[in-house]
């Protein structure tokens, strides 16, 4: 028989959580996932892009005047405040699509415009700057979405009753309206009060209005499996708070699944959005967004003009499938029922 020795224990209490948790089968499991691992790649290849857009798509005219830059070799150096203001706090005028020409007819690639032109705008700009501008979106969309989804579905499911019936009923009522459909009624009142103004906010407004509620169903179900477990009960007779107890001891318990809920939400928000401009309820012309890129090229559908709608379709497909591939693959490593 043998006998642990002291200094095997205490490695094993010197764990921490992000090694229980990398070490863990769930994980274990998702680092065998070849697929996983590729859209990850993939992802992160986006976010890379989305965070070095400034020196893939160096500012010029507007944008370069409003970040005080008198010279392009400043965007490279990181010595310079010019690179560190486009990285970081870009003004609005960055997002603005490089306007090569006033041409409407299609220039095919260059090297000023490495994707090509199509009605004048530099379709390579508009890609790069516009995978900033998805990504901003998407992460400030969903961040609020688990936030509002995690304290709603933990009051339902902790307390119960009347407010759990209160609750879920007002979801029933936004679950009977088709997402996209609520979502356009509800952009479509909000810009309404401001014509021309920028419609960042109403977008983020109407989405969150539309997507929090996915959320808190979710939590609802875990909070009404663990909270009359055996480990919530002492937490309470030993004089726990609600609070405490929703946010310490049930809520926890959630986190595999709102992990995999935000990551799959990651690649539908960006469509919607690209949707939206295409059906001309987005960003006004000219701004750095996918669905704009697809809208202007409608008109020039020709096998000579495959430049300007095969790239923005490639950007676009290739986020979903990479986000989706990598969103499945985490849901299946902490499915219990897969395990």
């Amino acid at each position: 028989m043998t006998t642990a020795l002291p200094q095997d224990i205490a490695t094993l209490k010197k764990k921490s959580r992000f090694q229980e948790l990398w070490q863990g089968k769930p994980m274990r499991k998702l680092r065998r996932n070849k697929l996983a691992v590729i859209g990850l790649i993939i992802t992160l290849l986006f976010g890379l892009i989305a965070l070095f857009a400034p020196l893939i798509a160096p500012p010029k005219f507007n944008c370069a005047r409003d970040l005080g830059m008198t010279e392009e070799s400043q965007i490279y150096n990181p010595a310079s405040p010019v690179m560190w203001k486009a990285m970081l706090a870009p003004p609005r005028t960055c997002y603005q699509t490089q306007r090569i020409s006033f041409a409407q007819a299609p220039q095919p690639p260059s090297a000023k415009a490495p994707f090509g032109t199509v009605n004048g705008y530099n379709i390579f700009h508009g890609m790069i700057w516009g995978t900033r501008l998805v990504f901003k979106l998407a992460f400030i969309i969903v961040g609020i979405n688990v936030i509002l989804g995690i304290i709603v579905g933990a009051i339902s499911g902790f307390f119960g009753g009347w407010v759990d019936n209160l609750i879920q009923r007002f979801i029933d009522v936004i679950f009977s309206l088709p997402d996209l459909v609520l979502t356009i009624v509800i952009l479509t009142i909000l810009r309404a009060q401001n014509p021309g103004g920028d419609p960042t906010i109403p977008i983020i407004i109407a989405y969150v209005i539309t997507g929090w509620a996915g959320y808190s169903t979710y939590v609802r179900a875990d909070v009404l499996k663990t909270r009359r477990l055996e480990y919530v009960d002492a937490a309470r007779a030993l004089g726990g708070s609600d609070a405490r107890l929703i946010f310490k001891h049930v809520v926890p318990n959630s986190v595999a699944t709102l992990l995999t809920l935000a990551v799959m939400s990651l690649a539908t928000v960006p469509l919607g959005i690209a949707a939206l401009s295409f059906l001309g309820l987005g960003y006004p012309v000219g701004y750095t967004e996918w669905g704009q890129m697809i809208n202007f090229a409608r008109p020039w559908l020709k096998p000579e003009f495959w430049y300007v709608l095969i790239y923005p379709a490639a950007f676009i497909v290739l986020f979903s499938l990479a986000v989706n591939l990598f969103g499945d693959a985490l849901r299946d490593a902490f499915d219990p029922r897969t395990r």
